[in-house]
């Protein structure tokens, strides 16, 4: 595949690009994409079902935007204490980016927009901010979880990822070796607690680095390019069975290898319209293998086949329930719950993928 597109191209395309593209996209089939999108829901708007083959379906079920969602209920005294000594900050999320979620159900989100990490658990309706070690980030970007419970965070400005116990206390740094890090840009991030690997993407290295969970590189695979193998700046990255799965986003694609970097098989090209790859963002995988790709070009989630057929979307241009303004990461957990860091709205919004019914769990990523 031979994808090349200058900066100015690029600036050129945007430009002319039709403004029906951002017009609002409701939840809408894979049949019908190519239809003029209805006008901008409210937040009051109910959001119908997407129904889909094989009785499946994908349903809007809420959002989230801050620790009030969290801590719904308030004790008598903890009222009164608000009254005399004024209510506490709240804190919300101002540029959400990716999605984790661990085995307690805790939702983590990272904001370099704060810059912060957000804990949610609305089971036990609490809230926890996450603060760097010695050093507090500066953008921390993509967010995952191991079989402890043990939290990492890559910071594409600081060149490190941020390790924190379960209980949210920093832990120690990967990528500082004597006071100089060995990432450029690290962005996407991959934990395999199994194999005891840690993948990360460097986007501004055009590379994939295999760690070991003491921090140790073992190996790495691409370099700048438009072949197999190559990379174009590529952002996020998620382990699937025995695959990687990278979206290469400037060559307008994304990349499947084996675990030890071996090229299997690419898919899609440059395009802005539905089916195609503009500003692909976070990518994640459902439990019969589906891969939803963000993009905040189209501001919709895209479902592809794992050879590359448009299965369906969802979103489109806006503040209501089921719009995006610049989605960004996509984490979809055990049962199917779909999460997308929808940034300039500041919230994340969820869904309930329904799978076929001989379809059974492969697990979270």
């Amino acid at each position: 595949m031979d994808v090349s597109v200058s900066t100015n191209h690029l600036q050129c395309m945007r430009t002319l690009l039709p403004l029906a593209v951002l017009v609002v996209l409701v939840l809408k089939p894979v049949e019908a994409r190519d239809r003029r999108p209805p006008q901008s829901q409210t937040q009051d708007t109910a959001v119908e079902p997407l129904l889909l083959e094989g009785g499946r379906r994908l349903e809007y079920v809420r959002s989230f935007s801050s620790e009030e969602e969290v801590r719904t209920k308030k004790s008598f005294w903890s009222k009164v204490l608000d009254f005399v000594a004024g209510a506490p900050d709240i804190h919300h999320m101002v540029r959400p980016y990716d999605v984790a979620k661990d085995s307690q159900g805790r939702v983590i989100v990272t904001d370099p927009g704060a810059p912060a990490v957000h804990i949610f658990d609305f089971k036990r309706q609490k809230y926890l901010n996450l603060a760097g070690g010695r050093q507090e980030f500066k953008s921390p970007i993509c967010v995952a979880v191991d079989a402890e419970d043990n939290i990492y965070v890559t910071d594409s400005e600081l060149g490190k990822i941020f390790v924190f116990d379960a209980r949210g206390k920093f832990r120690r740094y990967i990528g500082d070796v004597k006071g100089e890090g060995y990432f450029k840009r690290p962005t996407g991030l991959a934990l395999d607690s199994v194999a005891k690997r840690i993948y990360v993407t460097d986007t501004l290295k055009n590379a994939v680095y295999t760690l070991d969970f003491d921090g140790n590189i073992l190996g790495s695979f691409g370099k700048t390019g438009q072949g197999e193998g190559e990379f174009n700046y590529p952002t996020e990255i998620r382990v699937h069975d025995d695959e990687l799965i990278v979206s290469d986003a400037m060559n307008f694609r994304v990349q499947i290898f084996d675990r030890e970097g071996r090229f299997r098989q690419q898919f899609g090209q440059l395009g802005s319209v539905t089916g195609r790859m503009f500003r692909s963002k976070g990518l994640a995988l459902d439990s019969e293998g589906n891969i939803y790709l963000a993009d905040a070009f189209l501001d919709s989630v895209q479902v592809f086949s794992r050879n590359g057929d448009l299965l369906y979307y969802f979103g489109g241009s806006g503040s209501g329930p089921a719009q995006f303004q610049l989605p960004a990461g996509v984490y979809i957990d055990h049962e199917n719950k779909v999460y997308v860091a929808d940034a300039l709205n500041r919230r994340v919004q969820t869904f309930q993928y329904i799978a076929a019914p001989s379809a059974g769990p492969r697990g979270a990523q």
